[in-house]
């Protein structure tokens, strides 16, 4: 009999930032070890669920018995199973007594090859098991498996001392209307659970294994499904907000969806007073602290109104609301009082204490890090032709609200409180918007640097720790990267490439290394940190539709700036299109093999040794295109480059077909050779198209 199998766990109040986690790890573990047990029909569906005081899971199409299965066991090699008479011998009759079958002749066992010996093999019909059976071992394999955070002993009322997440209190397991006698953790499966802890009767029959959730939500008050409460949350916090801006992380929606079963929102204020403070400072306290969501206007401002999501539901929800906003009343003196006391002091006053925060022990402190980017900003800056001195200022000041005792308190606000303090020190725009932008990129996706001098600080900070961390020898090594060099190296060539910089990748490195100059034990690190780049940059490329051996075609030529990887990019696409390219990417391929192997002097091409009909005309039409191929190139225009040199398909085809080019004669075989090298370095100055062959 095919029914839907109901199994939950009932537990005090599970940590909410693993809830997802362990709920989807137990119905997970709990199906995996039905299915390879064989106890799943095809049609079989599993839903997970997850509150804070339950993990549970419902399974469709599971059969009450496994099916019966056609079993092949190995017995014994026939060396040890027959005598030198060829008679059985009383191993083989201990086997089959341990294998269950003390009555087996040695007529009814196969005799069969088993690698490079013989073995004899016993196959017979077993019967299927009870669902009970299987279900003890899978509910066995999944506890034992589940990803807990911390292990709590406790002791239950029989004395016995038991290993859990938390305590657990009942157990439910049910097919169909039928309970499955399974125990767990020292419970016996029932059909009882709990309901809400305020808002139910207590405790929740449930009848059947397909009526669980909605038995749950109408008599206990509860929302099993944690992706339902999730949604709940986020639809009430929608309509609560109106026309204001709800700002709602999914990493905080999903953890006040593991904190409450029944969601209601509620809607809070607090005195204007706090508007003062930086908004950010708000927001993260209330979100970090709280778990409150903040609203905004239209226009991204802070408001003194915010929402809570509330465990109860009630007609007069005064208490709650005039609680919470008690409670957030401290948190945001909290943020008032450090700000007003960090704008005692400047940046610029707190920078001699840089010199005691230590970097780390083999580059040094702070202070010695900022002198570092300083110097690698001011180098930037020149190469760009930007303000110097403000690049400069900006590197000086980026790292000292670190600090400050609003950033001491929530690190999350480092250069964003900078920029804050900058402003109210009277520092340049551009200088306090750097404190902030100079982490940009911060993630996949983050904006870039808006300012110029934001923009230098930004490539200052990220190439010197790519280059001192390098050099000590903490480079990234498998999915280790403990000082996120990759993210640094991503956010370097998203600004060469987004912001079309004509910087090249050596120089900043060797400005980089530059100022590390006189730092003991410091290992040249630009070869590696080059190679390093190169591969995040292959990556870049494919994420942004460009095909291997589109990218593998530009980066072939070792580019050293990236400002016009993209316009290359896109005239190696346009170019893959045209129906002349195979043939042509083929013959590129071809030359490119052909002059790696010879000895080719580099001479130039004599018209008077070129001797034959097709090489001439070859010759004719190089001299003809490379005028209009230099134009485009020189203009920048590398589509129209490359499409110039879809002319010359029919030609390149009629010379191969035609003309030896190792030819006998030593002088018109280099002469021919020349004249492949020009036509291979008209062709690969955009990219090596013969990366397009097939």
């Amino acid at each position: 009999m095919n029914q839907t199998l109901l199994v939950e766990l009932f537990t005090e109040e599970l940590p909410p930032k693993a809830l997802a986690k362990l709920g989807a790890a137990f119905a997970g573990a709990i199906a995996q070890g039905l299915q390879a047990r064989d106890f799943l029909e095809p049609a079989a569906h599993v839903t997970p669920y997850a509150t804070p005081r339950r993990l549970a899971v419902s399974i469709s199409h599971v059969r009450s018995v496994s099916p019966d299965k056609r079993i092949r066991e190995k017995v014994l090699p026939v060396s040890v199973a027959l005598d030198a008479n060829g008679q059985p011998t009383a191993p083989l009759a201990k086997k089959l007594a341990a294998l269950g079958f003390p009555d087996v002749t040695l007529d009814q066992l196969e005799r069969a090859q088993d690698g490079k010996a013989e073995a004899f093999f016993y196959s017979y019909q077993a019967p299927g098991v009870a669902l009970a059976a299987g279900l003890q071992a899978a509910l066995d394999e999944a506890l034992a498996k589940l990803p807990i955070p911390k292990l709590m002993s406790y002791q239950r009322p029989d004395g016995a001392t038991v290993q859990f997440v938390r305590p657990a209190h009942k157990l439910v397991a049910l097919h169909g209307d039928m309970v499955v006698p399974v125990t767990a953790l020292g419970l016996a499966a029932g059909v009882v659970t709990l309901g809400h802890r305020f808002l139910s009767k207590g405790e929740v029959a449930i009848t059947h294994a397909e009526r669980y959730a909605g038995t749950l939500e109408a008599e206990g008050k509860v929302i099993a499904n944690i992706d339902a409460r999730k949604e709940k949350i986020r639809a009430q916090l929608l309509a609560k907000a109106g026309h204001d801006k709800v700002l709602m992380p999914e990493s905080l929606l999903d953890e006040v969806s593991a904190l409450v079963e029944w969601p209601v929102v509620y809607e809070c204020h607090f005195e204007q007073e706090y508007l003062a403070v930086p908004q950010e400072c708000l927001i993260l306290t209330m979100q970090t602290n709280q778990k409150y969501f903040a609203l905004t206007d239209a226009h991204g401002k802070l408001r003194h109104r915010f929402l809570i999501v509330s465990n109860l539901e009630t007609a007069d929800p005064q208490h709650i609301i005039g609680g919470n906003e008690r409670v957030v009343r401290p948190r945001l003196s909290d943020a008032k009082f450090f700000f007003e006391q960090d704008k005692k002091k400047t940046l610029a006053a707190r920078l001699p204490l840089l010199a005691n925060v230590v970097y780390h022990n083999k580059l040094g402190t702070q202070a010695a890090r900022t002198e570092r980017v300083q110097a690698l900003a001011a180098r930037i800056a020149a190469r760009l032709g930007y303000d110097v001195a403000l690049a400069e200022r900006g590197a000086l000041l980026a790292k000292a609200d670190l600090l400050t005792d609003m950033v001491g308190e929530f690190p999350e606000l480092q250069g964003i409180m900078g920029t804050y303090y900058a402003r109210h020190d009277g520092e340049p725009e551009e200088v306090a918007l750097a404190a902030s932008e100079h982490y940009q990129p911060r993630f996949a996706g983050d904006a870039l640097p808006a300012t110029r001098t934001g923009l230098v600080v930004a490539l200052a900070d990220k190439l010197e720790t790519l280059v001192g961390i390098w050099a000590i020898g903490l480079q990234p090594t498998g999915d280790k990267d403990p000082f996120a060099l990759r993210r640094h190296a991503l956010g370097v060539l998203r600004m060469l490439l987004e912001k079309r910089l004509p910087l090249t990748i050596s120089g900043l490195l060797d400005d980089a290394c530059a100022v590390f100059a006189n730092q003991p034990g410091f290992a040249d690190p630009r070869a590696e940190v080059s190679g390093f780049m190169l591969d995040r940059l292959r990556g870049i490329l494919r994420e942004r539709g460009f095909a291997q051996n589109e990218v593998e075609a530009v980066l072939a030529l070792n580019p050293d700036r990236l400002d016009d990887i993209v316009p290359r990019l896109e005239a190696v696409q346009a170019f893959a299109n045209l129906a002349e390219a195979a043939a042509l990417a083929a013959a590129n391929k071809r030359i490119t093999n052909i002059l790696k192997k010879s000895e080719f002097t580099g001479a130039s091409v004599s018209p008077s040794l070129l001797t034959d009909p097709a090489e001439q005309a070859l010759a004719a039409q190089v001299t003809a295109v490379k005028p209009a191929v230099d134009a485009a190139f020189a203009a920048g225009d590398y589509s129209g480059t490359l499409k110039t040199l879809a002319a010359l398909r029919e030609t390149v085809d009629a010379f191969f077909n035609d003309v030896m080019v190792n030819a006998e004669d030593p002088a018109l075989r280099n002469n021919r050779l020349a004249l492949l090298s020009e036509l291979h370095g008209m062709m690969n100055r955009v990219a090596d198209i013969s990366k397009l062959a097939a």
